[in-house]
């Protein structure tokens, strides 16, 4: 069983003001085979969260640790916290002119791998994975998200989660504008991927739509850079039910 731990973690980024604490003290474990989703409010630091755990240099860890068995992920490059088992499907995912999404995927999973997968399972991985997310084969000798919906790219997000089998998934506000049809598919992949491997889940999102179908083990509220409360599924009922006024109004 693997375990990915945060322990007091402060996070800032640069403003034209100076220096801007964002988290002040975040404590998480996620263990192998859970699902943890984190609720919030705009700007509370969710999102700051899960691009600090990836290795965006735009956020400075000022204290704090992460570590993933016991090995220090702040002191690894992205691509080391990727083949050490770390994956971000991201909130906007980004064009990538020139490469196309076959070409990015198999390098991708040889980068990870340490040795590319042989070309006929590979295919087939890939092509079964597609159908299951409902993307036109088409789509592989497209160029990374150029010209994607915003569906299709969330898609091919929980595509690459799917094929290059983490163990633990960072997932930033997943569901964010996905119509139904596009939700219960993308919620459908993640599931599938659950059911097949040990993977743990740090699921971020503003809203419990996408809780009906990736059903959490715990639920953490996230208010002003730190977790204000933590409970199991029955936490979401509660804040769709009455929204964060409590714990937004404790914290001031």
């Amino acid at each position: 069983m693997a375990t990915l731990e945060i322990r007091d973690l402060h996070v800032s980024v640069e403003t034209e003001q100076g220096p801007k604490e964002i988290l002040r003290g975040v404590d998480l474990t996620i263990r192998s085979g859970e699902t943890h989703a984190i609720m919030g409010p705009n700007g509370s630091g969710k999102s700051t969260l899960a691009y600090s755990i990836a290795g965006h240099p735009k956020y400075t860890i000022t204290s704090g640790s992460v570590t993933l068995d016991g090995e220090d992920l702040l002191e690894m490059s992205v691509d080391e916290r990727a083949r050490a088992g770390l994956f971000l499907a991201m909130q906007y995912p980004v064009e990538v002119a020139g490469v196309t999404v076959s070409n990015f995927l198999r390098t991708a999973k040889t980068a990870i791998d340490g040795q590319a997968p042989a070309l006929r399972h590979w295919v087939k991985d890939v092509r079964g994975a597609m159908d299951a997310l409902k993307m036109d084969p088409a789509f592989a000798d497209r160029d990374v998200n150029a010209g994607f919906s915003g569906g299709e790219k969330k898609r091919h997000e929980i595509l690459q989660m799917e094929l290059l089998k983490p163990r633990f998934a960072v997932l930033d506000e997943t569901d964010s504008g996905l119509d139904v049809d596009a939700l219960k598919i993308v919620s459908e992949g993640v599931n599938r991927v659950r059911e097949n491997s040990e993977v743990g889940v740090l699921l971020i999102t503003h809203y419990t739509r996408i809780l009906r179908y990736i059903k959490p083990d715990f639920v953490h509220v996230f208010v002003d850079g730190k977790v204000a409360a933590d409970g199991g599924p029955e936490l979401a009922d509660e804040l769709e039910a009455n929204g964060y006024d409590r714990f937004t109004s404790a914290s001031v």
